[in-house]
């Protein structure tokens, strides 16, 4: 639900200057611009830098010029194209950098630098990027794509289970939870880069995206969430987007509770939470034995994404200058 305060719109043509493909943020985030009226185009500078190399910097440049935008919004490769080439079409333009990861990577102290705000999905790191450098921090956690994050049409059969986890396998953090539900349920997981993981995980596939990962959550009576780093559990209200995934998705959705995580969606309600490895195999335990009431939970839980968590009402957000309240509405 947008909120009616905030001021109308003043950009019409917004740039999106990172990665490219259907599943990604910067997509769902181009998508979400077009619903509201704008005329948006994503630049692909990671795929367009390793094809090209040092050809894709001009060519990009070009490009974004041709397309004329008011507002750029950069994501964590638009380092790619040069940095002195993109303070030259940052300039007499409105811009932000919108940073999703919970780690930090190349590039991403200088772009925050470059552009006139830099949002962060993740609370805690506003303080942390302020102090490294950033002039300007705002929170801005990623949400729900309603266009593509929808029920499955179809269920396959073979990935029935009572609870998979869909993510990468490289953070051994979240090695003991999954391996603590795996001993008390059939646990499958989805992923790239598992090959070190304990022997005790079943690895079922490699990554899924888009209606096959629609597909994997339908068929799963729980879908888990799992922090990839210790930092992580002493975030604020921070959560990763594949809880937003999960409820575009209808899954009955498990994740563990970080301090203000109820802000988002409230446990019992929308979701269950747990703040151990304990809580999160009892909470799958009684999901797995009550079909009726995770049926029900994922339904509250899918309403209250799309009525108070899409992309349309972050990017609100961001074109306002603004970033999340820090007590959204919970109430469906």
């Amino acid at each position: 639900m947008l909120d009616p305060l905030l001021p109308d719109l003043r950009f019409r043509r917004l740039a999106i200057v990172g990665a490219h493909a259907p599943h990604r943020s910067e997509d769902a985030i181009a998508r979400a611009a077009r619903r509201l009226g704008l005329d948006a185009k994503c630049f692909d500078a990671l795929r367009t830098h390793r094809r090209l190399g040092p050809l894709a910097g001009p060519l990009l440049e070009r490009a974004i010029e041709r397309f004329a935008p008011d507002f750029i919004l950069c994501t964590r490769h638009a380092w790619r194209i040069g940095l002195p080439r993109l303070a030259r079409l940052l300039r007499g333009r409105r811009s932000a950098f919108w940073f999703f990861d919970a780690i930090s990577h190349e590039g991403v102290l200088e772009l925050g630098q470059l552009c006139d705000v830099m949002y962060t999905t993740y609370a805690n790191q506003r303080g942390l990027w302020h102090a490294r450098g950033v002039p300007t921090m705002r929170w801005l956690p990623q949400a729900l794509d309603p266009d593509l994050e929808q029920p499955p049409a179809v269920l396959r059969p073979e990935d029935r289970c009572d609870a998979s986890f869909i993510g990468s396998g490289q953070y051994p953090h979240r090695w003991p939870m999954l391996v603590a539900v795996a001993a008390a349920c059939d646990l499958r997981i989805w992923g790239a880069h598992w090959d070190g993981a304990p022997a005790a995980l079943r690895i079922e596939g490699g990554p899924v995206v888009g209606s096959r990962f629609a597909e994997v959550v339908g068929a799963s009576a729980v879908s888990l969430g799992a922090n990839a780093v210790p930092a992580q559990d002493t975030e604020y209200a921070s959560a990763s987007d594949r809880m937003w995934k999960i409820f575009g998705c209808g899954g009955a959705y498990v994740g563990p509770w970080v301090n203000g995580i109820e802000t988002m969606a409230e446990h019992g309600v929308h979701c269950r939470w747990y703040r151990s490895t304990e809580e999160c195999v009892a909470e799958v335990r009684e999901l797995v034995a009550q079909p009726e009431e995770r049926a029900a939970m994922a339904v509250r839980g899918r309403l209250h994404a799309l009525a108070h968590h899409t992309y349309d009402d972050r990017l609100r957000l961001l074109l306002a200058d603004q970033e999340m309240p820090f007590a959204p509405p919970i109430v469906t």
